[in-house]
């Protein structure tokens, strides 16, 4: 990898993993098109775990609420304050940890083509233009989320490991069907991601451990730092204008990024 390769991928990996776009789509085109070698495992744990700090720093105040109130619920064996939203995130990852374990092989086997990522890309965008829809003319969205709610969502979470589905934009879909308003299915979307990221890029690491690969620190952490900071800058701007701009543009996005694709 050189300096152009580092910036572009890491920018393409900051922008794109919150917004319901699909990473994993960006991330095969844009290697494509500039017909760039692989990056490599390392640099793909490094801008996922810059992405990781963004979110993370972005709900600080949230998150260190959460935990509080977790381990007291835990401690006494009752709801205390937010922990039915901590517990949620916690047993919302459960699906999609278990999906991983069985079928990654498989998926990783038969599903990382172009041809299935621009389907996904596809059909996952014309299911999100759905739910907005559905949202759209919800009279009362709820800013709550129940045990349904959590199973549902955890399991819509665990389609994400189809290459192009978008983790973020079947989990934001999925709130939105089940009457979560915008703001709170981004929000527990947003939340889910953490233990998501964390546990893929430690499942990374383990397999770096036993296949180690040379790398170059300098642009490992050039990666990260730009990855961090498009990621913030992007969940700030979306849950700002997402009042304004609604959902249907990454529909259309979606859609014209399928095609191209398809057409590659």
């Amino acid at each position: 990898m050189d300096i152009i390769q580092t910036i572009v991928l890491a920018l393409v990996q900051g922008l794109s993993e919150f917004l319901p776009i699909s990473s994993s789509a960006h991330l095969i085109l844009v290697p494509k098109i500039s017909d760039w070698p692989d990056q490599g495992l390392s640099f793909d744990v490094v801008v996922h775990l810059g992405t990781l700090s963004a979110i993370v720093f972005y709900y600080r105040s949230l998150i260190k609420d959460l935990a509080v109130d977790f381990y007291y619920s835990a401690i006494n064996a009752k709801s205390v304050g937010q922990s039915k939203l901590a517990w949620g995130i916690i047993i919302g990852t459960i699906p999609v940890g278990l999906s991983g374990l069985l079928f990654i092989e498989y998926i990783e086997t038969n599903l990382r083509s172009v041809q299935v990522i621009a389907y996904s890309t596809i059909i996952f965008g014309l299911l999100l233009g759905f739910a907005s829809w559905v949202n759209t003319n919800n009279k009362a969205p709820r800013e709550t989320v129940g045990w349904v709610d959590v199973l549902f969502v955890g399991l819509m979470q665990s389609l994400a490991l189809i290459p192009g589905t978008s983790r973020s934009g079947i989990t934001i879909t999925a709130g939105l069907l089940i009457g979560l308003s915008k703001k709170m299915s981004i929000k527990f979307a947003f939340l889910l991601s953490i233990p998501v990221i964390t546990l893929s890029s430690m499942l990374v690491i383990v397999n770096l451990y036993n296949q180690p690969e040379q790398v170059d620190w300098s642009l490992m952490f050039l990666g990260f730092v730009i990855a961090g900071l498009s990621s913030y800058f992007t969940i700030v701007m979306f849950i700002k204008l997402l009042d304004t701009i609604g959902l249907i543009p990454f529909v259309v996005y979606r859609l014209l990024l399928g095609v191209l694709l398809l057409a590659l």
